[in-house]
């Protein structure tokens, strides 16, 4: 990986940790339908225009089953469920429990694309989940007292993502990373339109929670979708998918800083774990011949 791509990678980590707190924040007044619905069509909004811009909507042309494929199972549905997560559980144990991706991910790339993970790229994995059952254990004490379908909503979610990263490199290989982006919000824009409006809150929300939720649709889902898949397409689905590891890491530190959420040693021991299961599972460490 090069330094360029490391860069974006925990950018993009960056970005979507602060996604979490977000949700958190608008999901009361919006609950979880009408939330995700508008993530996306915010999203959707902000990319149609720079696509057409910069490489016309005739990309898409043939490949709007695909897309529609990808929207399904990379936004509308694990969107919908970590709003309804984040309805139930707290901003950092959502994030821990989406660090689950990549094995998720390693799992869906051996059944799917015959991609056995190497003996390295498994040790990295599983120091990466040792880093986040660390953080979970600093942050719950291993207590989940919330609600079972939350998690096994936000386990859910994580699955979809990890077989989205194979779907877009499977079904839309050498499409322009905008033209994916844009494709698959306005996708999952239509998939949750009719339950957007459905579950639209009966109270309007305020003017802060509209905040919240328009830095969760341009920049948590606009702009970090355009690095998730220019990424994609640079180091390959199981490698940009191995950005989930650093999601809790960002998440916890936002949370520390904007919202004085306590951060512990325990917390940053577990951090460090997963930045460096995450360097072994990308190669960043040298290894032993």
């Amino acid at each position: 990986m090069r330094a360029s791509d490391l860069a974006e990678l925990l950018l993009l980590a960056a970005i979507w940790g602060a996604s979490f707190l977000f949700m958190r924040l608008a999901g009361p007044e919006f609950g979880a339908l009408s939330l995700a619905f508008v993530r996306v069509a915010g999203a959707a909004l902000f990319l149609l225009p720079l696509l057409a811009w910069r490489q016309g909507l005739g990309v898409w042309r043939g490949r709007l089953r695909a897309l529609l494929a990808v929207g399904f199972l990379n936004s509308a549905l694990p969107f919908a469920l970590y709003a309804f997560a984040a309805l139930h559980l707290p901003a950092g144990l959502s994030s821990i429990l989406n660090a689950t991706t990549p094995m998720w991910g390693a799992l869906v790339a051996w059944v799917w694309l015959a991609q056995a993970p190497g003996a390295w790229r498994s040790l990295g994995l599983l120091l990466g989940f040792a880093g986040v059952v660390r953080l979970a254990a600093e942050r719950t004490g291993l207590n989940l007292d919330a609600s079972l379908g939350a998690v096994l909503a936000c386990l859910l979610a994580t699955l979809n993502y990890a077989l989205g990263a194979v779907a877009t490199k499977r079904w839309l290989p050498g499409v322009p990373p905008l033209a994916v982006a844009a494709g698959s919000q306005l996708a999952a824009a239509l998939w949750l339109l009719p339950f957007g409006l459905w579950a639209w809150p009966a109270q309007w929300p305020s003017p802060a929670a509209w905040g919240h939720l328009a830095a969760l649709a341009l920049l948590c889902t606009g702009v970090a979708y355009i690095l998730y898949f220019r990424l994609m397409a640079r180091v390959g689905p199981t490698q940009a998918i191995t950005v989930t590891f650093l999601i809790p890491v960002f998440a916890v530190l936002w949370g520390a800083l904007f919202l004085a959420e306590a951060l512990s040693l325990g917390m940053l021991g577990g951090g460090l774990l997963v930045l460096a299961g995450t360097a072994l599972a990308l190669g960043l460490w040298p290894r032993p011949t």
